[in-house]
């Protein structure tokens, strides 16, 4: 076996890089992927890939027959090639699954078993970050979901593996990650505690990963940047005196921006379509940001030249933007999906729903309406619940064992494991939905196929005018103020 050389010099110190003025941001499953991301950091700019679903990503793209040869090309430079070889001779088919057959899954890993899940994601995780840095030597930085507790810490060591610079997590309050990054830096044991809903013996247990299981004991790495995303001054507060290592900069995210929102603080309402209603006190005080003394991005609504203005007048280190680099060519969101909601923005008609349901996590969730998918209600009907992938799933007490379980899956199995059934009401199977989005949709037993749930910013709105084919540089020249791609 190989395994990455521990330096044994100290290198000399080299001046800290530029902060980017525009950090593209992390979609998932797969739309941030590494041809964004490259295409993105070649500008000098920070392209971010998603570590989420890295597992699946790498068996699927493996068993469609890894189009290009880029998953294997990039796991030729794993340090470990019996591992990473024997990956690729059970799960690489050539030529691609034939009609009809769906994908062979991941089994879902559990607290007392993660195996051979986080071997997966440390294999795609480390892939996906080594390509995103192929060919060029700027930064690239890797995002992840705080609620996703047990695929967290392998889609980390992965990343690190392949010499990630920065990691930005959102969707929760990351607040032990810094800690994790530390220790695996020098080689040691990294973990956090799961929270677990229900009387037990506590609110939350331990979960590690120690290096030395997957044969890299010691071996030093490349710590990369911490940015945890927020919505709070106050929370950014929190995270700077009490996370368990340093942080190196905020994101500060709005509510208009995609994915999974922040709720809102307080007593929450709702307008007339059931949307919750932010108010002043969902903004982060940016004057109480500057006195922490960390630089800070801008996200939600910041992504046209003069949020950029904006941002950084306001002492802002630049903007994160999602929404324009989702739909330019670049990106792995499905070519249909793409067209049809670039038409419906072109028709003044595309229209985006913060989700007070869709998501299992309980968190608002941007969805973009759009015939087809998910966000149609005889859509959302007709398809059987399953949870056959789970990232989604909380832990819960079972008398003194802990369990999982997800507010998606078959309602009486969510209430069999001590759910309430008014809390499966109107979730969506995230995980298959954004597997959807990015083309590996799974065909389930009986032929159905998982249909897509598209998730955006409100800023689909302005790409109606957007020359169709964009691509990523083109957003950066937009951005920083050179014209937009006007179709």
């Amino acid at each position: 076996m190989t395994t990455l050389p521990t330096p044994s010099t100290t290198p000399s110190p080299q001046p800290p890089p530029a902060l980017p003025q525009i950090i593209q941001g992390g979609m998932g499953v797969a739309i941030s992927n590494w041809e964004l991301a490259q295409a993105v950091s070649r500008t000098g700019q920070l392209g971010v890939v998603s570590g989420t679903g890295i597992d699946n990503l790498l068996v699927r793209r493996l068993q469609d027959g890894d189009p290009g040869g880029h998953t294997r090309r990039a796991l030729a430079h794993f340090p470990d090639q019996e591992w990473a070889q024997k990956a690729i001779a059970k799960y690489f088919l050539e030529g691609g699954r034939p009609p009809g057959k769906g994908y062979a899954r991941v089994p879902m890993p559990t607290l007392r078993n993660q195996q051979p899940a986080w071997e997966l994601a440390i294999l795609g995780s480390f892939a996906e970050v080594w390509l995103a840095r192929e060919g060029h030597g700027n930064p690239v930085g890797l995002n992840l979901l705080t609620k996703l507790h047990l695929h967290t810490m392998p889609a980390l060591y992965g990343a690190m593996l392949a010499g990630v610079d920065t990691v930005i997590m959102g969707a929760g309050i990351p607040r032990e990650i810094p800690g994790v990054l530390d220790a695996f830096a020098q080689g040691q044991p990294g973990s956090f505690r799961v929270d677990v809903k229900g009387d037990g013996p506590s609110p939350s247990v331990p979960l590690s990963l120690d290096p030395a299981d997957y044969g890299f004991g010691g071996v030093s790495l490349k710590r990369p940047n911490f940015y945890p995303i927020i919505s709070s001054h106050v929370l950014a507060g929190v995270l700077t005196r009490k996370a368990t290592g340093s942080i190196q900069g905020f994101v500060i995210e709005g509510p208009t921006a995609g994915g999974h929102n922040a709720p809102p603080r307080g007593q929450v309402t709702y307008d007339e379509s059931g949307q919750p209603v932010y108010g002043e006190r969902d903004l982060a005080d940016l004057a109480e940001m500057r006195k922490i003394g960390l630089p800070f991005w801008l996200a939600g609504g910041s992504g046209s030249p003069e949020g950029l203005r904006r941002a950084l007048a306001e002492g802002a280190a630049g903007v994160q933007v999602g929404t324009l680099f989702q739909y330019c060519r670049e990106s792995g969101l499905r070519d249909d999906a793409r067209q049809k909601s670039l038409a419906a923005a072109r028709a003044g008609q595309a229209a985006v729903y913060t989700d007070p349901l869709a998501s299992p996590t309980g968190f608002p969730f941007k969805v973009v309406r759009l015939p087809g998918t998910l966000s149609e209600p005889e859509e959302y009907a007709a398809r059987m619940r399953i949870c056959d992938i789970g990232y989604l799933r909380e832990a819960y007490w079972e008398g003194e064992k802990v369990g999982l379980r997800c507010a998606a899956e078959p309602v009486a199995d969510y209430v069999r494991k001590g759910g309430k059934p008014e809390e499966t009401v109107g979730r969506k199977c995230l995980c298959n939905a954004l597997m959807a989005d990015a083309g590996y949709a799974q065909i389930q037993k009986g032929g159905q196929v998982e249909q897509p749930l598209l998730t955006s910013g409100d800023d689909l709105v302005k790409l109606g005018g957007w020359a169709p084919g964009y691509t990523a540089e083109d957003v950066i020249r937009y951005l920083m103020g050179e014209g937009s791609p006007q179709g």
